[in-house]
């Protein structure tokens, strides 16, 4: 079900997917079946939200995402059943263009997933993740550098399949392709 009236042409919310009113999407996305978009989050062009994710407010999906299956973020730091605060309680979390989170990882709030990074199934993403990261586990932890094909790039910062070379910007902010 597609309550938003703000979503992008050639995008497809699929059976039991539900957009809330207020969510915006952009064009040539794909919504599978289980998932769940709030009213208060943003999903950019082609991004491919899979089966059962949970995309809570303030949640902002740039262009080129992919979400695996039971992706979950979360935007409450402090969430009690007895105590609601409201959105300005709530903390933003970014998703920068061409990343990728794997299946059954946990999103944290107030994170930023840098540029064409690579989130390993299964991880707890606490802290942010520079662009072109690789990063897996619980915590997650950087275990290395992706090229923006996803291939792991060598010790030279090359990638082994279409020859791409990248440079370390810094630690904290990642890579860029030369």
């Amino acid at each position: 079900m597609c309550e938003s009236e703000t979503v992008g042409e050639g995008t497809r919310v699929w059976a039991f997917a539900h957009v809330l009113k207020g969510a915006r999407v952009g064009r040539d996305c794909n919504i599978c079946d289980g998932a769940f978009v709030e009213n208060e989050a943003v999903l950019g062009n082609n991004v491919t939200v899979k089966n059962n994710v949970l995309v809570f407010n303030l949640v902002t999906c740039e262009d080129d995402v992919f979400l695996g299956p039971n992706v979950v973020f979360t935007n409450d730091m402090r969430p009690r059943a007895h105590q609601k605060l409201g959105s300005d309680a709530l903390l933003p979390t970014l998703v920068r263009s061409g990343a990728t989170i794997g299946a059954n990882s946990v999103v944290v709030c107030g994170t930023v997933i840098g540029e064409n990074a690579f989130v390993g199934a299964g991880a707890v993403v606490a802290r942010n993740v520079p662009a072109h990261a690789f990063v897996v586990g619980n915590p997650a932890v950087q275990k290395g550098w992706v090229c923006r094909c996803a291939a792991r790039l060598d010790e030279n910062l090359t990638c082994p399949e279409d020859g791409t070379r990248h440079r370390l910007v810094s630690d904290t902010e990642g890579l860029v392709a030369l």
